[in-house]
């Protein structure tokens, strides 16, 4: 997200691996193997992929608050109020930035989730080239250990495109980020690559904002929506090394009218897909 230039590319980051996220994997690993479960028979009981209870269970991923309740019903109750005690020690997310965890936590459970970018496209939509050349440029550097990290980490999150096929994703993009041709021309080829590839996605709609537009809603800078599993809308703003979680009805209302606005002003998504082929075929 700058904003979601991918949660974790400005300062405040704590990029290590957190004891406490180590700590409730394997108390998670415990509970499952004392109920006699093995991860590919506890996953789908708990409405999560396999893969994804291992990285929790490896303290690679924040586990979803729905994870708490769901155990409850496959574990028991004794070995819920074990997890809740885990998860109440949870204090950092790997490879996140402070500021972005609570943002994260509701991106992995919307049902939908909206984005424009006017400074740096969506770390959802960001290929590792392209996040690669980011952290490059972050300042303070980062250590080559923070620096792979957090690649690391945005690449995890865009496995909720493909995770997640019932769940809506909407980009909009300015296409002036898409010709600034950030380090260079191969980065460029592999960002309009991975927008095309992408935007194939029957849940995934891109629609880039022309370089000349005089009706424009989106003059007041980035922003990022999320529509919760109860129907209700969440705004996330950016700025430098800090973030606001926008709960409020009314202002979300205002953020979601701004953004409406945006997707008919933008390219259709058909004419989004055509220009990015001219653009790459231009390279």
């Amino acid at each position: 997200m700058t904003t979601d230039n991918g949660g974790g590319a400005g300062g405040g980051c704590e990029p290590e691996l957190s004891d406490s996220l180590k700590t409730f994997g394997a108390v998670l690993k415990a509970l499952r193997e004392e109920a006699g479960l093995t991860q590919e028979q506890f996953a789908p009981l708990v409405r999560y992929s396999s893969a994804y209870v291992a990285k929790i269970e490896q303290g690679k991923r924040f586990p979803p608050r729905e994870l708490l309740k769901r155990s409850d019903e496959v574990l028991g109750a004794v070995a819920s109020r074990v997890l809740e005690a885990a998860a109440r020690s949870l204090t950092r997310k790997a490879g996140l930035a402070s500021w972005f965890r609570q943002w994260a936590g509701v991106e992995e459970e919307a049902i939908s989730l909206y984005a424009y970018e006017c400074s740096v496209v969506p770390g959802l939509l960001q290929p590792e080239p392209y996040i690669r050349a980011l952290f490059d440029r972050r300042l303070p550097p980062l250590s080559e250990e923070q620096f792979e990290q957090q690649v690391t980490a945005r690449l995890e999150r865009q496995r909720l495109l493909r995770e997640r096929p019932n769940s809506t994703f909407s980009f909009i993009v300015e296409q002036a980020l898409l010709e600034r041709c950030l380090a260079g021309v191969d980065v460029s080829r592999a960002l309009l690559d991975n927008l095309l590839d992408v935007g194939r996605l029957r849940n995934v709609e891109i629609q880039v904002m022309p370089l000349v537009q005089e009706d424009h809603a989106g003059f007041e800078g980035p922003l990022y929506l999320a529509e919760t599993a109860e129907n209700r809308w969440v705004g996330y703003v950016e700025a430098h090394d800090c973030s606001m979680l926008v709960t409020d009805t009314k202002a979300a209302s205002a953020m979601l009218q701004r953004y409406g606005k945006m997707r008919s002003q933008a390219l259709s998504h058909q004419a989004t897909a055509s220009l990015l082929k001219q653009m790459r075929g231009a390279l």
